[in-house]
C-alpha cells in the first residue's frame, strides 16, 4: 500500500529532489543501446535492473546529503502502447514491465528511505508521439483512453502518483490527468517549452496550466516543467497566480534546442554551475517550488550542484 498516495510530502514546503536524464546517461556515459530511447528495456534482465538501481541509488544518495525527500521517477517514459508496440511489448508485457518499474523502487525505498528522506515513487508515463513535436496530436478524451491502461497499472500498485512528462500540447495532458482522476491517484503534468518559452504546439505556458486546469477541475496535484534550459523560460515568470501550480523543474544541461538537441551525436552537459545558478535563481519566481532535478544531459552532477545551491547541508 502506498504512504504517501494520499498526502505527497513534497508539499509541505521543503524542497524535493528528483532524478536527472536516465536515458542520455545510459546511451551516452554508459554507451547502453536504448532504442526508441526507451530505458524500460532494461527491466527484463538482471543486468538492466542493476543498472538502474544504482543510478537511482546514487540519487537518493543526494537527497540522504541534505536531510531532504526525493521523487524518483520509473523507467516507463516510453513503456505506452505505441512504443511498446515497436519493441515487440503486447498489452500484457506492457502491464508487466511497468509493474515491475514500480517493484523495483519499492524495494529500493525499504532499503534507503530515512524518516528525514522520504522517498516518493512515481509512475511515469511519457507523450505518445514524439515528446519534441506536437504534429500527432490526440482529442483529450482520446488521450484519456490511450493512456488509461498504464495510469490503471500503476494505479494497482504501491506507486504514490502518477507523473506525465515532456506534454507539448494542452488535450494530451488533459486526458493524462482526466485518466488519473479516474483511476484515484495522484496526478503530476510536466509541460515542455521551446527556446522562446512555448510548448512546441505554441500555447503560452501559462495558458497550458489554466487550460488543463479548468478542463480537469483542478486535479493535477502541481505542475512541472521538463526537457528545456533555464535560459528558455525564466523569462517567463511575472509574478502572476498561475505560478503557485508550477512546483518542479527538471532542466536540460544543454541550451541547445529541441531541433538541435535531436541531430546532437554528443552529450553536451552544458555549465552545471550556471545551471545550478539558473535553479537559483527560479526558486525566487517560484514560491512553491517543491520538486528539483535534471533532465537530457544532466546526471548526478547536476543534480548535487542544484542540491548545494538550494538546500543546505545535512548536519
Amino acid at each position: 500500500m502506498s504512504p504517501y498516495r494520499d498526502h505527497l510530502p513534497q508539499l509541505t514546503g521543503h524542497p524535493f529532489l528528483s532524478d536527472s536524464g536516465l536515458e542520455t546517461t545510459l546511451i551516452f556515459h554508459d554507451g547502453i543501446d536504448l532504442p526508441y530511447f526507451a530505458s524500460f528495456v532494461l527491466l527484463d534482465s538482471d543486468a538492466g535492473r542493476a543498472r538502474l538501481d544504482r543510478y537511482y541509488a546514487e540519487h537518493v544518495q543526494l537527497a540522504l546529503g541534505a536531510a531532504t525527500g526525493i521523487v524518483l521517477e520509473t523507467a516507463t517514459w516510453r513503456a505506452n502502447p505505441d512504443w511498446g508496440a515497436k519493441l515487440g511489448y503486447d498489452t500484457m508485457r506492457l502491464a508487466a514491465v511497468n509493474r515491475l518499474a514500480v517493484t523495483e523502487l519499492i524495494s529500493l525505498r525499504g532499503q534507503m528511505e530515512t524518516p528525514a528522506t522520504p522517498i516518493v515513487v512515481s509512475g511515469n508515463l511519457g507523450p505518445r508521439g514524439d515528446g519534441y513535436r506536437a504534429d500527432a496530436r490526440m482529442s483529450a478524451d482520446a488521450a484519456r483512453a490511450y493512456h488509461a491502461p498504464q495510469v490503471d497499472t500503476f494505479a494497482g500498485t504501491d506507486a504514490d502518483l502518477v507523473s506525465v512528462f515532456t506534454m507539448n500540447y494542452v488535450e494530451e495532458a488533459i486526458g493524462v490527468a482526466r485518466a488519473a482522476q479516474d483511476a484515484g491517484i495522484p496526478v503530476v503534468v510536466s509541460f515542455t517549452v521551446e527556446t522562446d518559452g512555448r510548448l512546441p504546439s505554441g500555447m503560452a505556458l501559462r495558458e497550458a496550466i489554466a487550460v488543463t486546469d479548468e478542463a480537469s477541475g483542478g486535479y493535477p496535484a502541481y505542475y512541472m516543467l521538463n526537457c528545456a534550459h533555464p535560459s528558455h523560460f525564466a523569462h517567463l515568470f511575472d509574478g502572476g497566480d498561475w505560478q503557485q501550480r508550477l512546483r518542479g523543474v527538471r532542466a536540460n544541461a544543454s541550451k541547445r534546442s529541441h531541433a538541435e538537441l535531436d541531430e546532437a551525436t554528443e552529450l553536451d552537459i552544458g555549465d552545471i554551475d550556471e545551471l545550478a545558478q539558473g535553479y537559483r535563481a527560479l526558486a525566487g519566481h517560484l514560491p512553491k517550488l517543491a520538486v528539483v532535478g535534471g533532465c537530457c544531459g544532466t546526471d548526478c552532477r547536476h543534480v548535487a550542484a542544484i542540491r548545494d545551491r538550494l538546500l543546505p547541508p545535512a548536519v
